[in-house]
């Protein structure tokens, strides 16, 4: 009798295919476009901030979201500074590099009609933070640092220098969010006593409030 083939799969000793690593569709959590839909390419290259997250960080920012300037370094989908918006943030600056996802961002923008209110750069944010931050208002600021969790290790220096750029230029009453995860420590943030870390696994946040400069 013939051998029936095995309904086993055999494993992957490749590397493992790489999946979006958020559920579509995504949406705007609260405020005045709550339950508007933001579009997500899938592309792995984004890392979208799961919505959970994004819900416990604007819980824990709350009302003082709102008049501040969004800044958004790693941009992805847009969904921080589109999300703040909705939530009273007076306009949002978002740094995306990578070029098609920029181009998202600008046609969520255009469907949420928030692009009045959205300066798109499609722009390295090391570079970026070093060349533009002197150029914006001294009005506070609500910053969003998520960059890929590989950056903490891959590009420690250039992470530690950009927060430690931003500690010292944000404006009195800003207030600084870096998502990370276990593979680096919070304990190595620059003034490391004066964050928030929460940790919604597998993302750890740290929120940075800004007080009066000396």
């Amino acid at each position: 009798m013939a051998k029936r083939p095995s309904s086993k799969r055999k494993p992957n000793r490749g590397n493992p295919p790489q999946q979006p690593v958020v559920d579509a569709p995504m949406r705007i959590i609260g405020g005045q476009l709550k339950n508007k839909r933001i579009e997500y390419s899938g592309d792995v290259r984004t890392r979208p901030m799961k919505e959970r997250v994004r819900e416990a960080v604007f819980n824990l920012i709350g009302p003082s979201i709102k008049e501040k300037l969004a800044i958004d370094l790693f941009a992805g989908t847009g969904a921080l500074g589109l999300e703040a918006i909705s939530r009273g943030a007076t306009g949002a600056h978002l740094i995306e590099r990578h070029v098609p996802t920029s181009k998202l961002i600008r046609a969520n923008a255009e469907a949420l009609e928030l692009v009045d209110q959205v300066t798109i750069y499609a722009h390295n944010s090391f570079i970026w933070v070093k060349n533009e931050l002197p150029k914006l208002p001294q009005t506070p600021w609500v910053v969003f640092i998520c960059p890929p969790y590989e950056f903490f290790v891959s590009r420690a220096e250039e992470m530690d220098k950009q927060i430690r750029t931003l500690i010292e230029k944000a404006p009195a009453d800003s207030v600084l969010i870096v998502e990370f995860d276990s593979q680096f420590d919070g304990a190595n943030l620059p003034d490391a006593e004066n964050w928030d870390v929460r940790v919604y696994s597998p993302a750890h946040v740290g929120i940075y409030r800004v007080g009066e400069k000396e």
